[in-house]
């Protein structure tokens, strides 16, 4: 560590061990930016064809995590891994309908810890998968738009019904309409007047708010479409299944082909990919756009030298890579998140190549706002890497979707496949050399030169998987 940061770092030590009066005048404030389906598709993690200059602003501010996974590839249990800092098994936060008060039910989640070291707790937009989840860890009935994620501005786009079946409009949608109209400047513009009302108050807040774009439909305002002409619009490279994978890898994205423009079968055309591409990256700068209103509220409310701004994406998405779209997988792209944390003390417009969870978000705010952790944590605090980047965290990295499990290490990821959603026999297994394969082309799984890599992994992942044996009765598992 060098004089600097150690310097910053016993000031911040010294702030937070303060006497516990003058440390209930100075306990920070929290604002938790949550946003669906974000891959670090911004410029400051490389992203270069983005506009993102809000969230490069934020990341400016504070450390950016540049090798920073989700633990499972799906929002509700994604989110439910976060706010609780327990890992995803094959009884415990399986899928998006994942609920915390079902899986989780005697574990105190972070908003909870919060709320009871006397923050003013208040959810707006997505946070949990379901609205009602959790219930007891805020002050405030969480709040959303009318409208929500699944949601098209151009009347000739809304939803059919046909034969009793409710059929989705298109995929995209580019429209000339006010972006007040949209869920995601609502769900914004709520936070602002909370903001504004919790800035005033004797108690810190606990703020969450949690965009629904760039989840699917990518439907923003047109003139964040007109940020990305088609004709500079690249399609994946990798557009292929893993060479020698085994096809218990292959992934079908249900989820694009929910919409009425996508075949139910087989690839999309070049000229939908590039839609999708472009509506991708719409939604982003359109939620960017959104991130600097709350920023620039922080500085009018007078809070922002005291508030911690937590931003992250729930998991990757997929944008053809593979043949895949979406999330649903363990691979690097659908895994890999962007994290940013600026907090009051902490050195500014740092990068921490580290690998890193999403379990340890919860740890490190506690540490930020010195409120004891729980025991049940399974997260690591981040707070020695945001007083010095090159601190030792951790070695590897564990994520799992369906019958999948994986393991990241700093140069290899090894992943497997088993029956019965992860509880059965093992089916296949896959190696990449992410140093020489970043995009995951080739399986190396098995070859006699890499058997001690996949042996030390596959004992990592072994000794990772916890919690297998089914739930106690009482504990109702997610659906």
């Amino acid at each position: 560590m060098n004089s600097k940061c150690l310097i910053q770092g016993l000031l911040l030590t010294l702030c937070l061990c303060t006497t516990e009066v003058k440390a209930e005048k100075v306990r920070p404030n929290v604002l938790l930016i949550a946003v669906d389906d974000l891959r670090p598709e911004i410029r400051i993690f490389d992203a270069q064809a983005m506009v993102t200059p809000n969230l490069d602003r934020l990341a400016r501010s504070g450390v950016r995590f540049t090798r920073a996974y989700c633990n499972i590839a799906t929002c509700g249990a994604s989110r439910a891994c976060l706010m609780t800092s327990l890992r995803p098994t094959p009884y415990r936060f399986r899928n998006y309908l994942t609920r915390v008060d079902q899986d989780a039910p005697d574990v105190v989640s972070l908003p909870a810890l919060f709320k009871q070291h006397g923050y003013t707790t208040q959810s707006n937009g997505k946070i949990y998968h379901h609205q009602n989840d959790d219930l007891q860890a805020w002050s405030h009935t969480p709040w959303r738009p009318e409208n929500r994620s699944i949601w098209w501005a151009k009347p000739e786009n809304q939803p059919l019904e046909k034969n009793g079946r409710r059929m989705n409009g298109p995929a995209f949608e580019a429209a000339d309409v006010d972006q007040a109209e949209y869920p995601d400047f609502k769900i914004c513009e709520k936070t602002l007047t909370d903001l504004h009302r919790l800035s005033k108050d004797d108690a810190p807040f606990f703020l969450a708010c949690g965009f629904y774009r760039p989840h699917l439909p990518f439907v923003a305002p047109q003139k964040y479409w007109d940020l990305y002409p088609e004709e500079k619009i690249p399609l994946a490279e990798n557009d292929y299944f893993p060479r020698d994978l085994p096809r218990a890898f292959r992934y079908t994205w249900g989820e694009l082909r929910s919409y009425r423009d996508i075949p139910k079968q087989g690839p999309v055309s070049a000229a939908t990919a590039r839609n999708l591409v472009r509506g991708y990256r719409a939604s982003v700068s359109f939620i960017d756009a959104q991130i600097g209103r709350l920023l620039d509220a922080l500085e009018q409310n007078g809070v922002a030298d005291r508030t911690i701004v937590v931003l992250w994406g729930d998991h990757g998405w997929q944008l053809g890579e593979h043949g895949f779209w979406c999330k649903h997988t363990n691979f690097e792209v659908a895994t890999r998140v962007p994290l940013i944390i600026a907090a009051p003390g902490i050195p500014q417009d740092r990068i921490c190549n580290r690998l890193v969870e999403t379990i340890d978000i919860y740890p490190t705010l506690c540490d930020l706002a010195s409120i004891p952790k729980p025991d049940h944590i399974q997260g690591k605090s981040l707070l020695p890497l945001l007083l010095d980047t090159d601190a030792v965290h951790k070695e590897f990295v564990f994520t799992r979707w369906g019958g999948g499990d994986a393991v990241r290490g700093d140069r290899y990821r090894y992943m497997e496949m088993r029956g019965e959603g992860g509880r059965g026999k093992l089916l296949a297994r896959g190696l990449f050399d992410l140093q020489t394969d970043p995009g995951e082309n080739q399986n190396l799984a098995d070859q006699p030169t890499y058997a001690a890599i996949q042996q030390n992994l596959q004992k990592q992942l072994d000794a990772a998987r916890t919690d297998l044996a089914p739930p106690e009765k009482n504990h109702s598992p997610s659906k």
